[in-house]
């Protein structure tokens, strides 16, 4: 090993949440349409969320826009040892962050877009995912992304799945409800800024 070659130890290493915050807020401000909030999701909204999935179950796991990754470390905590977490990421950033902070060999950290999600399972010779989890601002999107985003989440979803979303608005409920055949709402006030949870079942 080479004297500046960093041990196993060192690489999984958690991030520190100083480098955690400042990249988010640094990325807030360069494009606050695409992240909604200045500062990641807090505990209760990620308890809240992941507290539906059937970890026993669950095998292929989807994250749109892990950012610099609130939830996905808790996903990788909790999954199965035989599961995969694939996260879709836009921000290169956060990619690079990502691959970094967290060497699990569990996760596949993509650099594209929920659009493709299909094609993406594909290429991996998966036929469906069995949870996916976003939080991406969906009413600062086009409608024609939006509801190719939602029309292809639909069609990636094992049966028994669901998808689960996070929302500052209340907007998306009449798309959602166009789009998957049932829809359950709640409230998660204890986060910065209070949140609306969605499960939608395919």
């Amino acid at each position: 090993m080479e004297a500046n070659e960093p041990t196993k130890a060192e690489t999984r290493t958690p991030p520190s949440k100083r480098e955690q915050l400042s990249l988010f807020a640094r990325n807030f401000f360069k494009h606050p349409k695409m992240l909604g909030s200045i500062i990641p999701s807090s505990p209760f909204l990620v308890k809240r969320m992941l507290g539906r999935i059937d970890w026993e179950r669950a095998r292929v796991l989807v994250e749109y826009g892990p950012g610099t990754g609130t939830f996905t470390q808790e996903i990788l905590r909790q999954m199965h040892p035989e599961a995969v977490l694939i996260v879709l990421e836009t921000n290169e950033d956060f990619v690079n962050y990502l691959k970094r902070a967290y060497p699990d060999p569990r996760l596949q950290i993509i650099h594209g877009s929920a659009e493709d999600v299909q094609a993406i399972l594909a290429q991996r010779e998966i036929d469906e995912a069995d949870y996916v989890i976003a939080g991406i601002p969906f009413s600062t999107l086009p409608d024609t992304i939006k509801g190719n985003i939602l029309r292809a989440t639909q069609r990636a979803i094992a049966p028994q799945g669901a998808f689960l979303l996070y929302q500052f608005s209340p907007n998306i409920l009449p798309h959602l409800n166009q789009t998957f055949s049932n829809v359950k709402r709640t409230f998660e006030p204890l986060n910065f800024l209070p949140a609306h949870f969605y499960y939608c079942v395919p």
